[in-house]
């Protein structure tokens, strides 16, 4: 089930479950997940990209394991907010995905989430080849970390 809304979402989850974050790369996917109490994203691992169905059971393998609740997929708009290429093989993806799982889906725009994982890992003093083994599921952090409190405030207000 894809909601385009975070606030759909939110109310689809069910209670004390994990999320996932993605970012959606052509090469890798970045993989992240929060605590169950939904506050706290961390960046767990990358997957190299292979073809769709070896992509989906590593996906899925991990969503069993770490019994996630739903799946939030980092959305790469363009910097004015417009949706290109990359948007809409990421919305194919979600779409190819949810024949797969019954756990609901999203989109974060992830706009600046690369960006931030750079600055951060630069300011962490880490090497350049450690930043690009891990700059995808550093990214996917940030993509669940915005979901996560957009999620928060919208059960919080």
């Amino acid at each position: 089930m894809i909601a385009e809304d975070t606030a759909d979402f939110a109310r689809r989850l069910a209670p004390y479950r994990a999320l996932a974050g993605l970012d959606l790369g052509e090469k890798t996917i970045g993989v992240a997940v929060s605590d169950r109490q939904l506050s706290v994203a961390s960046p767990l691992l990358t997957i190299r990209r292979v073809k769709f169905t070896a992509d989906a059971a590593a996906l899925l393998k991990i969503v069993a394991e770490r019994e996630i609740g739903g799946i939030v997929l980092g959305l790469p708009r363009n910097m004015d907010g417009t949706e290109g290429p990359r948007c809409q093989s990421t919305r194919a993806f979600a779409r190819n995905l949810e024949r797969l799982t019954d756990l609901p889906i999203t989109f974060w725009d992830e706009r600046l989430s690369t960006v931030a994982a750079e600055r951060a890992l630069l300011e962490a003093d880490t090497s350049r080849k450690r930043r690009s083994e891990v700059i995808d599921h550093v990214a996917a952090g940030f993509i669940l970390q915005g979901a996560l409190d957009r999620i928060g405030h919208l059960r919080h207000g």
